[in-house]
This record gives C-alpha cells, structure tokens and sequence, in this order.
C-alpha cells in the first residue's frame, strides 16, 4: 500500500535559501534589462568584442563678463587612437593623442554599460594646457580682428562625468546597435529616451599670461577685469528627454539621430583677480538647458562591424556678472569583431 504520508511530504516544495532568492532576483531583473522583441532587434551571439577606434576630439569655451565682453579659447581639434574591448555588458576603452605620445598630456578614459533598457556612460578626460585664443568680442569699435588664431599655453581643462539614460521602448528599439554595436537593429523604430547626467569642468588660467598675450594688440585697457580668473569650477546635474530613430536603410546598415535637452543645475565656484570685485570668491546656481546630439553610421553582420559616430554636448551657465558657455564633442571611426559564440547561437 502507498504511504500517503510519504507523497505528503513529497509534495511540499523546498524552501529556497535567502541567497538564491537574491541572486534568482538578480538573474530576473538583468534579464528584464534585455528583453527585445527579435522581430526589430537582433541579439549578441558573442560574449566578447575587440576593436580599434580612431577620435577626433574638439571642444570650446566662451567666457562672457558682465558687460557682454567675451572671449573664445579651443583647443587644437586632434585625432586619438585606441584599443577597446567589450565583455557582456561592459566596454572599456583608452585613447591617446598621437600628438603628445611623449608628453602625455592628453588622454581619455571612457567605461560604458549598454542594455536594451538603460546605458550608463563614465568619461573622463584631460586636455592639457595647449589652447588657442579664437575670438575676442569687446562690445566696442576697437575689438580686434582675429585673421588667425593667438597661441595661449595658459588654460587648463578636465572633464569628468556620469551620464545615464532610459530607453521607453527598448524592447523594440536598440540604442546600443548604434553605439556600441552589440546588437543589430533589423527593422526601423524610434524611442523616447529619458535620461540624467553628473558633469564636473574644471578651468585654471595663468592671468599674467594671458595678458601678456594680449598686450601686443593694445586693447588690456578695453577689457573687463571681471573676466580674468584663476580658476573656475563647474557642477552640472541635469535631467533629460529626447527622440532617437534607428533607421534601417538596407541589410546590415543602420543610421541613428537621437536629440535630447536637459534641464540642469549648474554650480560654479571661482577665485577672480579683481580685489575690488564684491565677489572675491564667486559662486553661484542656476538653472538653465543643456543639449546632447548624437549620430550613428554602422555596419554589422552581428561577426563584424565598421561605423562611425559622433556626441555633441553644450553646457551653459549664465548669471548677470558672469557667464560660460562650453561646447565639446567627439566623432569616432571604428571597426572591430565578435568572438566566443555563446551556446545556442
């Protein structure tokens, strides 16, 4: 005769441990992060990528005084090149200028986490000291007439910042198809992208320089005392919105535009050289809007892939005593492979 007993105690379930309830939990969620519709998207088949990027960097600044005096320093826009490799969700990369091999005087470093759901950007960069005077606007008929651009050693940039984002309709949309290539869009569709950003510029000028840089064109008299400083420092938090589109044009071929503004806080803290200035340590907050453009061109067999891509950001702090602008960007040149086939592909 059976033992009902024993199909009663059978039947009870077994009660999962507190660890493999948190990890079952993990494992659910990261699976949530992926979920794609493979009618629009086609998914990774390899846990690993290698590929070489090639950046051309450029950046301005615009230092704009009470009055409306402004002037505009950029950087000589240079090509970086870098290896970058990617495992499941991480991509991590470094470039150097082949300008300043020796010199070491710029470099970048970028990590990135892509999902179907969310993507998470860390970048981190130094310029050096070598900028250009591009443009001096004095408000006044005296402002001299720039025909090339002023060498000035004296500027000092870094940048470092966290951007993260949200994909609405990730499922059926792939933002990672056009920047980080590990996965392929196969048919058209757009998204709303919702996202925030922790952004901190750091400038310091050698004033004594800069005047003596500008003191051939005699125009030291004109300018603002207000806007020579030694050092600024900017905090940017921002939350925002855009539309992207990945438009499938032909096999294998995809074309992204993505358009986001952001409304931001801005901090800023600087120490003027004016003794007579009322602020002596400068600082304020404010709010105002920032952008983000990106475009993507890439080709991917889902084995290879080639492209290219390009981010522009713009920051703008503006105060009645003093305001910045602050444009960067990069345009990137890739091409690289997938290896280690994942079982079942």
């Amino acid at each position: 005769m059976a033992c009902s007993l024993c199909h009663a105690e059978d039947s009870i379930p077994q009660k999962k441990s507190f660890g493999a309830t948190i990890v079952g939990g993990l494992k659910s969620v990261l699976r949530e992060f992926n979920n794609i519709d493979t009618t629009y998207i086609e998914p990774q088949h390899y846990k690993f990528s290698a590929m070489v990027q090639s950046t051309y960097f450029f950046e301005r600044y615009r230092i704009t005084s009470k009055s409306g005096q402004t002037i505009t320093f950029a950087p000589e826009a240079r090509v970086k090149v870098g290896p970058y490799a990617g495992w499941s969700l991480l991509f991590l990369g470094y470039t150097i200028d082949l300008a300043y091999i020796s010199a070491n005087k710029k470099r970048e470093l970028e990590l990135s986490l892509y999902s179907s759901m969310i993507g998470v950007d860390l970048f981190y960069r130094r310029t050096g000291y070598e900028y250009n005077i591009k443009d001096i606007d004095l408000k006044s008929d005296d402002t001299p007439t720039l025909s090339q651009d002023i060498p000035f050693g004296g500027l000092g940039v870094s940048i470092t910042g966290l951007n993260a984002y949200y994909i609405l309709n990730h499922r059926k949309f792939s933002y990672p198809a056009a920047f980080s290539q590990s996965t392929c869009q196969r048919k058209s569709c757009g998204s709303v992208i919702l996202g925030a950003g922790y952004t901190r510029h750091s400038l310091s000028m050698d004033v004594e320089k800069l005047k003596q840089t500008l003191e051939p064109y005699g125009i030291l008299p004109l300018i603002d005392e207000g806007i020579f400083f030694k050092s600024i420092n900017y905090t940017d938090i921002s939350f925002t919105g855009g539309y992207a589109y990945n438009w499938v044009f032909s096999k294998n071929w995809l074309l992204n535009l993505s358009l986001s503004a952001g409304l931001a806080y801005k901090h800023s803290t600087g120490d003027f050289v004016k003794d007579a200035l009322i602020f002596r340590d400068f600082s304020f907050s404010n709010v105002n809007f920032d952008g983000v453009a990106r475009f993507g061109l890439v080709w991917n067999n889902s084995k290879w892939y080639f492209g290219s891509n390009a981010v522009l950001h713009s920051y703008n702090y503006r105060k009645s005593q003093f305001s910045t602008s602050n444009y960067f960007g990069n345009v990137n040149v890739y091409i690289g492979f997938n290896f280690g086939r994942k079982k079942g592909h």
